[in-house]
């Protein structure tokens, strides 16, 4: 018979001490990202904001649609022909009364992305619960990338949600499928916005980081999208003068917004061709045909990575501030 071996005492107890903590940390990989990124999303799904934002721009997106689809019914009876590019009509097509359906994104996706944001660490801070989470076995850097990464994930979905709900319904209306370069165009522009909407939920965390308090957070973040949907433009107005095509165009590209409008408005209407000022004879050569996907695509480049950049700086800056900033409990 086997003989086993004697542990002492003390041995067992710190095996049995040592347990949890090895269980917490198998628990929470990559210095609990994964768990936070399930906490902040179900906290979204959940919260109010989210189910208020989601039905506005469902009844807008439907309301929308409606317009749109009766005016292609109206345009295919008096033409007795089907328009080009039918299906994407559904998304950009307005009236006097309603704007179109990228109308409405382009005004309320900002919201959706300060909505948010504007309380990630600074909500925190007022609940006093920072300084319990950071005594989990959960690095720093896994709170804000968790935050971002969640408020992204939301992002995704809901706007994918609406793509898709709005495509099913006008298929249903119209009786048209989409083809394949509107297939393409339709993805592509919902890569664009989840970009756009992505800058807006980083400089809402941003303030959420500089500032204490949830509501000057919020206001500080509304301040900036009025600013530049309202106020922009007239300043660059007063400062282009006799030159609103050269300088007047630079400066309208500092705005988010704009880079997303002159985007948006070059993947959905294949016709758009150029995003610059155009000589004559660049008018007088040019022939006449719509741009494949791709070739709309490259020429929107140059926006689509200035949106890029503008969220990649926003968060560097949240993420630096939050690591250096001294938490107590």
């Amino acid at each position: 018979m086997a003989v086993l071996p004697k542990v002492q005492p003390k041995v067992w107890l710190e095996r049995l001490r040592a347990r949890p903590a090895e269980a917490q940390a198998k628990a929470a990989p990559v210095g609990g990202l994964a768990a936070v990124v399930r906490k902040e999303f179900a906290d979204h799904v959940n919260s109010w904001r989210m189910v208020i934002l989601v039905l506005l721009l469902l009844v807008t997106g439907i309301a929308s649609l409606y317009t749109a689809a009766q005016t292609i019914r109206s345009v295919v009876e008096a033409t007795a022909a089907t328009p080009d590019f039918v299906f994407l009509r559904l998304f950009t097509g307005g009236s006097s009364r309603l704007p179109s359906l990228t109308a409405f994104v382009s005004f309320l996706a900002p919201l959706l992305g300060i909505a948010l944001g504007f309380d990630a660490i600074c909500g925190e801070h007022s609940r006093r619960t920072l300084s319990r989470v950071l005594a989990q076995p959960i690095h720093r850097d896994a709170v804000i990338n968790g935050k971002f990464l969640a408020g992204l994930l939301a992002i995704v979905v809901t706007l994918t949600a609406l793509l898709l709900g709005v495509g099913a319904l006008g298929l249903i209306m119209i009786g048209v499928p989409p083809t394949g370069d509107e297939a393409l165009r339709l993805v592509a522009y919902g890569v664009l916005t989840t970009v756009y909407v992505a800058f807006w939920l980083s400089l809402a965390i941003l303030f959420s980081v500089v500032f204490r308090q949830a509501a000057t957070s919020a206001l500080a973040s509304i301040a900036v999208w009025l600013f530049f949907s309202v106020f922009w433009d007239m300043i660059v107005g007063v400062a282009a003068g006799d030159d609103p095509v050269g300088l007047g165009l630079w400066l309208s590209r500092v705005s988010p917004g704009y880079l997303y409008t002159e985007a948006m408005v070059t993947l959905l209407n294949p016709i758009v061709r150029s995003l610059g000022p155009v000589t004559l004879e660049q008018v007088l050569g040019a022939l006449e045909g719509v741009l494949p996907v791709g070739q709309s695509i490259a020429l929107i480049w140059p926006q689509a990575m200035g949106l890029v950049a503008l969220t990649a700086v926003c968060f560097a800056a949240s993420y630096i501030l939050f690591m250096r900033r001294e938490i107590r409990a």
